[in-house]
């Protein structure tokens, strides 16, 4: 455990450190991102943090190399296999984030980076389905390499979809990447695989690497991962999910009590990536109902309603972090512990309480504006009732005023002064 601490240290450090460079350079290469009518900021903000994130990446993977008691996780290639496919999105995202690509260009470089990463090692393997007595499943090449790409592309699309808050993304992400890593670790602990891991080390490396850039793009953002970040992230917690859940063979344990942590390996990265994938499916869902492309973009998103049932900025960051972790930290400990009666009290409650978050904004906003009604007729009664208003009112002439009468001739009537024509020395104002 001290040495992922470390190498998870070691990357939200390099991160920390790199993101005000890699600001300048954005700034100077005019990498900004202008507002648009969907945006939550007001003003220009550069963006490609996610080239500082993956120098921490690569940083901490460096000194996981040195570490003796890590020496395992680099037996197989999944870990180059990351690193390489992470640089070459992150260079999509880099290109993205400068020129603006079209969806298509996106589309086939993030299907080209998990491609190289399934060559290199990264593939579903096997997958165990406690249903219907199906046991599990084994994929060859053939369908593993394919569904790898599919899960990976999905995963970087539905990070990159839920980035549109300032420090969301990477909030929401590490506390993925800790989640994932508590469940590699503990897959290890208990003897299903090995505690150094490649899963746990990409997940801590990662997690660090959020946690590094998070204090420079919480509310308010000084700089914005971009798609840099975004597909970078999503690629490595698609190889986490690939890496922790596709590679052990349930089947091959003793008896059926220990195949409990294993028995909920759909449930653990479908909760973990619950909320970017919800957002993912109601954005495609409503922009195909449309006629319109699943790529073009709206302001109907998760963290947009937030907004218009009245919460802030950062109290809707706030909100998504709640959800991320208890639905991510909630499948973990259920697959930990088997779902033991008090924990699923304490998930219960917790879900009443976040529903409760959420609802608040608009529960306090419609009593504010009933309380304000009813003050502002107060007021109007109050000011209609003051003595000086019916003073006012009994001063007030019942009719318009009369013109005073005039002869036929256009003179004034007798006893009335008829006013004198401007004339010399006479000065009109």
């Amino acid at each position: 455990m001290r040495e992922y601490a470390v190498v998870l240290l070691t990357a939200a450090l390099v991160t920390f450190l790199a993101t005000p460079v890699v600001r300048v350079a954005a700034v100077r290469l005019r990498m900004m991102a202008a507002p648009r009518e969907r945006d939550v900021h007001v003003i220009p903000t550069p963006r490609g943090g996610g080239v500082a994130m993956y120098l921490g990446v690569a940083a901490a993977v460096l000194v996981a190399t040195r570490l003796p008691a890590l020496q395992r996780t680099f037996e197989d290639s999944q870990t180059a296999a990351v690193l390489a496919a992470g640089g070459l999105i992150c260079l999509l995202g880099v290109l993205d984030d400068k020129f603006g690509l079209d969806a298509l260009t996106k589309l086939t470089g993030q299907i080209a980076a998990a491609g190289v990463m399934v060559l290199l090692g990264v593939q579903l393997a096997f997958l165990f389905l406690p249903v219907a007595d199906i046991g599990t499943i084994s994929f060859g090449p053939d369908v593993g390499v394919p569904l790898t790409i599919l899960l990976t592309v999905l995963v970087v699309n539905a990070l990159n979809f839920i980035d549109g808050l300032d420090g969301l993304a990477a909030g929401v992400s590490a506390i993925a990447a800790l989640a994932f890593f508590a469940y590699s670790y503990n897959l290890g602990r208990v003897g299903y695989d090995e505690v150094a891991s490649a899963p746990a080390l990409i997940t801590a490396v990662l997690a660090g690497a959020c946690l590094g850039f998070l204090p420079h793009n919480f509310s308010p953002a000084r700089i914005f991962m971009g798609d840099s970040g975004s597909m970078l992230v999503g690629l490595m917690l698609s190889a986490a999910a690939v890496s922790a859940t596709g590679r052990v063979d349930a089947q091959t344990f003793d008896s059926a009590a220990s195949l409990l942590p294993l028995t909920l390996p759909l449930l653990v990265p479908v909760a973990v990536l619950f909320i970017p994938f919800v957002d993912l499916v109601l954005a495609v869902v409503r922009r195909t109902r449309r006629g319109q492309s699943p790529f073009s973009p709206d302001k109907m998103h998760l963290h947009h309603r937030l907004l218009s049932i009245g919460h802030s900025h950062r109290r809707a960051v706030l909100t998504m972090y709640f959800w991320a972790a208890l639905l991510s930290f909630g499948a973990v400990a259920l697959s930990i512990t088997g779902g033991t009666a008090e924990l699923l009290v304490v998930i219960g409650v917790l879900l009443a309480v976040g529903v409760v978050v959420v609802l608040s904004p608009h529960t306090r906003r419609a009593a504010r504006e009933a309380r304000a009604a009813e003050i502002a007729a107060q007021r109007r009664r109050s000011r209609a009732a003051h003595p000086t208003a019916r003073a006012a009112r009994e001063r007030r002439p019942a009719g318009p005023v009369a013109a005073p009468p005039s002869s036929p001739n256009g003179a004034s009537a007798p006893g009335t002064t008829a006013p004198r024509a401007a004339g010399a020395g006479q000065v009109t104002r």
